[in-house]
């Protein structure tokens, strides 16, 4: 594994280690998230690491914060390199110990009151949910017309949470599960904005030559306000498809980690730990299509 790919984070105060994602408290309601170049598949998190990969997810997350934050308020504050940044990290346990690789994948963001649900929006029938329907006739149990193709765009974007495992896999969430949990006036707020993020980000993209078939957000609560949390429509919590080449009936070509799933699938291996190492060429092909995301979205290159 190349030297630069970052997998663990070892800074004092950690608060939480995810698939992806450590963070740490900074105090006074700041925190430190770093997006660090482990990739995970099936929920599983892989034993190789994708080479600039936590650089991507962290400056496109930032991009989209700023996008949308007239459509809902986010918890971002700065990336962690920026001159900015030095007021909340200077005199805090990790300003000693964060090196240059990790202030170019990290943020500095606010503490929030995390939910405990993924907010999916499916603007198109394609990975699980083509699974399901393949099977059942559903989409996270919601009854479909037949004759669906993999690809094709749903009429109107479907709302599709479900819980946040912190280990295993994540379930389909009813409505009445997600009222249950959250009541009736925050359960019809996380849908509104879920979709109305998702139809300016899918607007934004087609723009520039990238449909964006589906996505999963995160959101919590600041001062008493829904807010956006984590990341924000990546390659990894999205699917990012090259328009031109996109036709239902058929996988589309992409610029996500479908490219790692279909290697994984050709492995014949079960999606339980542990998994397999990818081979370099598939970490170089994953880095470049993340990479190629990033510029196709922003017009920036790392």
């Amino acid at each position: 594994m190349p030297p630069e790919v970052l997998m663990k984070t070892n800074m004092p105060n950690i608060l939480h280690s995810g698939k992806v994602r450590d963070t740490y408290d900074m105090g006074s309601g700041h925190l430190l998230m770093i997006a660090t170049d482990r990739i995970s598949a099936f929920d599983v998190v892989l034993p190789t690491g994708i080479s600039d990969k936590g650089q991507v997810l962290n400056r496109i997350s930032a991009f989209w914060f700023d996008l949308t934050k007239d459509i809902v308020p986010n918890h971002f504050i700065c990336l962690a390199d920026s001159p900015e940044a030095a007021q909340y990290i200077e005199g805090t346990s990790i300003a000693g110990s964060m090196s240059d690789q990790i202030s170019h994948q990290a943020m500095v963001v606010r503490q929030a009151e995390r939910l405990d649900l993924e907010c999916i929006v499916r603007g198109y029938i394609a990975g699980s949910a083509w699974s399901e329907y393949r099977r059942d006739g559903t989409v996270s149990g919601i009854t479909m017309e037949r004759g669906l193709l993999e690809g094709q765009e749903f009429p109107e974007p479907l709302f599709t949470p479900t819980t946040k495992a912190l280990e295993g896999h994540d379930e389909n969430m009813s409505k009445q599960e997600v009222l249950d949990m959250v009541g009736s006036d925050m359960a019809n707020q996380l849908e509104e904005t879920s979709k109305a993020v998702f139809k300016a980000a899918h607007d934004y993209a087609q723009g520039k030559g990238i449909i964006l078939a589906d996505t999963k957000m995160e959101f919590g609560i600041i001062g008493g306000q829904l807010t956006l949390i984590d990341e924000l429509l990546t390659p990894d919590s999205s699917r990012f498809w090259d328009i031109t080449g996109y036709a239902p009936g058929k996988s589309q070509p992409n610029y996500d980690k479908q490219f790692v799933r279909d290697w994984l699938d050709s492995q014949g291996w079960d999606h339980n730990p542990p998994a397999p190492e990818l081979p370099a060429d598939v970490v170089v092909k994953t880095s470049e299509r993340y990479q190629e995301a990033y510029y196709k979205l922003t017009g920036t290159k790392l």
